[in-house]
């Protein structure tokens, strides 16, 4: 089976049928959920907390890659007639295809427990019941998701709910907070405050995930969209990111307001919504752990998928989310969160280490090889990357290859 374009779509067609606004947002959702999980609305918030808005600046350049590289994703999705780890098969061979499979499952698996924590803690803290009875409940519902009838588009809509409630949620706690416009446009100026760098390290490394915007040209193939599609498939990839990191921002903005003048560094995402309450009351924080649901459940959902969905393919069993292999392979990716995050209560300090290993390896290599295919014309023929795209794109590789320089150091030599 041929990797290049067909004729017929050598060049957009014009004349496409335009489809409702919301019905494009779903792969873009999908895939810039994984942005905001407990561990980015932690960090968020911890920024806020600590540095106030001088680190605003940050977030923009990090959202600003994870558009490119997930926009470059998209195209490759249209363009080519398999999925990027088969074409990835063909370019570097089989070793190459089963290495991105199994180290795409290695780092969604590795942060999963914190996205079970998550999920089951948000429930907790509202209900007064036990977080782990509810990470069983949630793990479980997402199953019974995963085998429901047309899961992709059940993933699509459930996706595009928990996007919506984070805004809802967030957005009332940023009016809540009432933050100083005149201090948010002084933190798009760069600047690092004394002791920032490792935060801004850490946002970089969850925010940025290159394993979802490679996971990207999955989705659009899942969706059926063609080259057709291009103009609109892209403006809503942009949209789905720029909406995540909004999120962010107003998550930031909120701790900077609140909590930076009480002095309180959050250690937890929980302890930014506990802060709500002696000013704006109990249903604040009901709204907040909302949010902190949202965010720590599409994770959940969205991380399993992709690390099912990539070692299947990587493996040859194909990557199709109504596979049996795929969707047992998702099924061990949310048992496995689930079992660490109830037995350890975190995840451990050994499973951190191997997920920063893990990642200091595959994130680079999946990143060149999302800039090679999207720079090979049999592959791309119109939907090559132009220049500026290069030049972005690099410099993006550049980051990411900066962070597992700073990783290695901190593993190997600290």
């Amino acid at each position: 089976m041929e990797t290049g374009l067909n004729e017929s779509k050598a060049v957009p067609v014009q004349g496409v049928k335009k489809r409702g606004f919301l019905s494009q947002l779903g792969p873009a959702f999908i895939t810039s959920a994984l942005m905001i999980g407990p561990g980015s609305l932690t960090l968020s918030s911890k920024i806020g907390a600590i540095y106030g808005v001088q680190l605003i600046w940050a977030l923009v350049i990090i959202v600003f890659f994870m558009m490119i590289f997930t926009e470059m994703s998209t195209r490759i999705g249209l363009a080519a007639n398999e999925s990027f780890i088969q074409v990835m098969k063909k370019k570097w061979g089989r070793t190459a295809s089963i290495f991105i499979g199994i180290g795409a499952f290695l780092v969604t698996a590795s942060f999963q427990a914190g996205n079970a924590l998550g999920s089951g803690l948000a429930v907790s803290l509202v209900t007064g019941t036990s977080a782990n009875l509810w990470i069983v409940i949630v793990t479980v519902l997402g199953i019974a998701f995963l085998f429901s009838k047309n899961f992709y588009q059940i993933l699509e809509k459930l996706m595009l709910g928990l996007v919506l409630l984070m805004l809802f949620s967030f957005a009332v706690t940023v009016i809540l907070a009432k933050p100083s416009l005149t201090d948010m446009l002084a933190g798009f100026v760069p600047v690092v405050p004394d002791g920032s760098l490792p935060l801004i390290i850490a946002l970089t490394a969850t925010s940025f995930s290159i394993v979802g915007a490679c996971y990207q040209s999955y989705l659009v193939q899942e969706k059926g969209w063609k080259v057709e599609h291009l103009s609109s498939g892209v403006r809503e990839s942009y949209l789905g990111i720029f909406i995540l990191g909004l999120i962010s921002l107003m998550l930031m903005l909120s701790a900077a307001a609140i909590l930076k003048p009480q002095g309180i560094a959050v250690n937890s995402v929980s302890e930014m919504g506990l802060a709500l309450e002696p000013a704006f009351g109990n249903w604040a924080t009901v709204l907040f752990m909302l949010g902190l649901f949202g965010a720590s459940f599409s994770s959940l959902m969205g991380n399993a998928t992709i690390g099912g969905a990539m070692l299947s393919d990587g493996l040859g069993f194909g990557s199709r989310l109504t596979s049996k292999m795929v969707k047992g392979l998702i099924i061990l990716v949310m048992a496995f969160g689930s079992i660490v995050g109830i037995i350890f209560g975190s995840a451990p300090v050994n499973m951190i280490i191997f997920a920063q290993a893990i990642t200091i390896v595959i994130v680079p290599f999946i990143a060149v090889a999302i800039l090679v295919i999207a720079n090979d014309e049999k592959i791309m023929g119109a939907l090559k990357n132009t220049l500026w795209k290069n030049i972005v794109a690099i410099a993006g590789l550049a980051v990411l290859i900066l962070l597992a320089v700073n990783n290695i150091m901190t593993i190997f030599f600290n």
